[in-house]
């Protein structure tokens, strides 16, 4: 574990395994996981709604959007922390890695299908209902183009590798980060 203070993003639509991939890290490196989704729960105990409460209440209200976003940058203040979020990338401007994670939309239909016990049909509506309307809310609520991929370091199409094979190779960016070579400049190794 380097004892440098690392903050990385992963952002990702719907199935494309953003969540596997910042729980694998957090384990691997001791890296505290925060990510809308606990963000929104929080904040739903915090005004004393259930869940589905909140999340109607919320949609009223964009507020609840632009509070979850700063509680992201908020917590990437803290060292050794993985952000996972659609916009974390976007939000978190100098995080030390920003990964984007993609598959096609079928292969992510089926994930989600898997996931919550629904037919691929109805994951695949699911699916381009919520993506065509966070991008309209995006680009509203900030001016982000979603399909911008620009600011990320790593682009990942997760069709191609295990959830394995996708740690490793986040895990060879991040260790790079940290190596003693040139691009890794103030980095230093554990000696624990």
């Amino acid at each position: 574990m380097p004892k440098r203070c690392l903050v990385v993003t992963v952002s990702g639509l719907a199935g494309s395994g953003t969540t596997t991939l910042c729980r694998n890290l957090a384990s691997y490196y001791g890296f505290k996981h925060v990510y809308a989704g606990m963000i929104f729960r929080e904040m739903a105990k915090e005004m004393g709604m259930s869940l589905q409460e909140f999340q109607e209440y919320a949609e009223m209200h964009p507020e609840i959007d632009r509070e979850v976003d700063r509680r992201q940058v908020e917590a990437a203040k803290e060292c050794n922390v993985v952000i996972e979020g659609r916009l974390a990338g976007w939000m978190v401007k100098d995080a030390d890695l920003k990964v984007w994670l993609d598959a096609p939309i079928m292969e992510r239909a089926k994930r989600v299908a898997r996931r919550e016990g629904i037919s691929v049909e109805e994951a695949f509506v699911r699916i381009a209902e919520r993506e065509k309307g966070n991008k309209k809310r995006y680009l509203n609520l900030y001016g982000i183009d979603i399909d911008d991929k620009s600011i990320y370091d790593l682009i990942i199409n997760t069709a191609k590798w295990s959830p394995e094979g996708v740690f490793a190779i986040v895990k060879a960016a991040i260790d790079h980060l940290c190596s003693d070579g040139d691009a890794g400049q103030g980095c230093e190794e554990d000696e624990s």
